[in-house]
Order: C-alpha cells, then sequence, then structure tokens
C-alpha cells in the first residue's frame, strides 16, 4: 500500500471517528443533586412553589419528608453549568409538620431565557401517607400518587398525573393532559391544552378542558364536564343526588347509566342525534336532534348538548 493510500485511508478513518464523537459531546450534561430530610407528623402540608421542573409526589408510610431534586444542565463546560445552578435558587423550610420548598430563577434578563432553556429539573419527593400537598410549577409535569388528604396541584406548562387519592382534588394546567386514577372524594380539574382521562371517582366531578376530549370511566356523584374541542364520555354508576351537565362544542356525547339510574333527560345536538336504549316516556313532537324525557321516573337533570356530533344514552355500563 502507497504512503497516499494509507494517508487517506487514516483521515478518514479519523473523520469518522470524529464524526461519532462530537455528537455525543454535544449532548453532554452535568447533574447536580439535593437530598434533604425532614422529620414532620401526619396530616401536615407539603407547599413547593418553583418556577421550573417536574414534581413526583408519593405517600409512604413512616414519619419523614425525603427529598431529592436533580438538576441537570445540558453542556459540557461546567464553568457554564455552574453559572445557571447559581441562577436558580431552591430553599427548604420546616415549620411545625409543614415542609415550604421554593425554587427561583434569578436574573431574568432575555439574554438568560436561552441559557435557562438548557436547565431540567425534577422534584422527587415521599411523604407521611396522611399528609396534604399543594404543588406549583411553572414548567413541568405534576404526579401525585397514594394520599389521603386534600390535593392542590398547578402547572403552567406539562401534564398531571393523580392516583389512589383519598380526599379532595384540584388540579390545573394551561398546557397538558390530565389523567386521574382511583379518587375517593371530589375532583375539579380544568386544562386549556390536552385531553381528560378519570378511571374511577367516589365523589363529584367537575372537569373542563379547551382542546381534548373527556373520558369518565366511573362516577359515583354528580358530573359537570365540558370541552370545546373533543369529544366527552362518561359513566354514571351511581344515583346522582344533583344535577349533571355535559357539554361539547366539537364531538359526541356518549353516557352510560346503571339501570337504576333515575334522572330528567334534557338532550340536544345541532349536528347529528340523539339515541337512546333507556325506556323514555316522550311528551308532545319527536325530534332526532332533541329529547326531553324521564328516566326510571325522573330525578336530577342529566342535561346533554354538542353543537358538533350525536348524543348516545347507554345502559350496560361495562360496553365502556
Amino acid at each position: 500500500m502507497s504512503f497516499v493510500s494509507r494517508f487517506l485511508r487514516v483521515t478518514l478513518l479519523c473523520t469518522a471517528v470524529l464524526a461519532f464523537v462530537v455528537p455525543g459531546t454535544a449532548s453532554a450534561s452535568i447533574d447536580d443533586t439535593i437530598q434533604k430530610s425532614f422529620t414532620v407528623d401526619s396530616g401536615g402540608t407539603l407547599d413547593v412553589d418553583t418556577d421550573k421542573g417536574s414534581i413526583e409526589v408519593r405517600g409512604t408510610t413512616g414519619r419523614t419528608v425525603e427529598i431529592k431534586v436533580v438538576r441537570k444542565v445540558k453542556t459540557a463546560d461546567r464553568e457554564k453549568a455552574q453559572k445557571i445552578l447559581d441562577n436558580f435558587k431552591i430553599d427548604f423550610k420546616q415549620s411545625g409538620k409543614d415542609i415550604f420548598i421554593t425554587g427561583e430563577r434569578g436574573r431574568k434578563e432575555s439574554i438568560w431565557d436561552k441559557i435557562w432553556n438548557r436547565l431540567n429539573v425534577k422534584y422527587t419527593i415521599s411523604v407521611p401517607e396522611i399528609y396534604n400537598v399543594e404543588l406549583k410549577t411553572s414548567g413541568g409535569s405534576i404526579s401525585v400518587e397514594n394520599l389521603e388528604g386534600e390535593v392542590n396541584i398547578k402547572t403552567s406548562g406539562g401534564s398531571l398525573n393523580l392516583e389512589k387519592i383519598t380526599g379532595p382534588v384540584w388540579g390545573k394546567t394551561s398546557g397538558g393532559s390530565i389523567r386521574v386514577g382511583e379518587v375517593d372524594g371530589d375532583v375539579d380539574i380544568n386544562t386549556s391544552g390536552g385531553s381528560i382521562q378519570i378511571e374511577g371517582a367516589r365523589g363529584s366531578i367537575k372537569a373542563h378542558t379547551s382542546g381534548g376530549s373527556i373520558n369518565v370511566q366511573e362516577v359515583m356523584g354528580s358530573i359537570n364536564a365540558d370541552t370545546s374541542g373533543g369529544s366527552i364520555k362518561a359513566s354514571i354508576s351511581r344515583q346522582p343526588q344533583t344535577d349533571c351537565r355535559l357539554t361539547t362544542s366539537g364531538g359526541s356525547i356518549t353516557v352510560y347509566l346503571a339501570g337504576d339510574i333515575a334522572v330528567d333527560l334534557d338532550a340536544s345536538t345541532s349536528g347529528g342525534g340523539v339515541y337512546t336504549e333507556s325506556p323514555v316516556t316522550i311528551q308532545g313532537k319527536i325530534n332526532k336532534s332533541k329529547l326531553k324525557s324521564k328516566i326510571n321516573g325522573g330525578g336530577p337533570l342529566l342535561y346533554l348538548h354538542t353543537s358538533g356530533g350525536s348524543i348516545y344514552i347507554k345502559t350496560k355500563i361495562g360496553d365502556y
């Protein structure tokens, strides 16, 4: 092999190695972890208010609040990473059985916006099983699981997830979906940009979204649900004590009623028909797009309205 051929071969090999290494260097990150532990009594409140970061809270046995905060900076430059970390202050405070955590951005000049986006923050927190939480973040998802207490969560840019909660739930997001697992209590949730999924609630439900569908697999109290951009499905398994309202401007409505549910039905649509499997008593003229009747002798109002689809009233819960 000639000298020129060897030179070209080595050059091509080095180029291939560099092409492989450079992307890995560009995507490198520097991590920083903070861990705290506090001894508390049950029944206290965890209050988190952060300018950035996802939050995960889980109830566990014991009398401690365990906190782990991982901050990850997307850069291989340690000096630059430290400046970004120093610009995001996290404070921890205990007052009796309550814990307060704040995460605050320092410099907010526009020149820092691009640098700010290099920082990812994640809070992982365990609390006693009987504990209240108030969680607020301006940029991340929130998850709460296995808790008995009041849950109040809000994010400006992420999804919400709740599972195995005993107590009332309030949740709001301006840019994500909401999932609610089993909740033994009232549920009040709101999103401006995502779907809502509720698997089971023993209390009343209020659900609003401006940009997605709503699916409620089981509600044992009253339900008020509305969306401007999707369909609604709801399964009512127990007799509601107050009025129920389901409305959408952009989809169909399907309601599954247990066989003994007694309601005054008021259903109407501007873009489809009304169909029911329940025996109904109709007074006056039959109208395909409107139906007012009593189911099982009548009871609280069941108001259903859509401007962009059909309405279906079904009697078999298992069909959901």
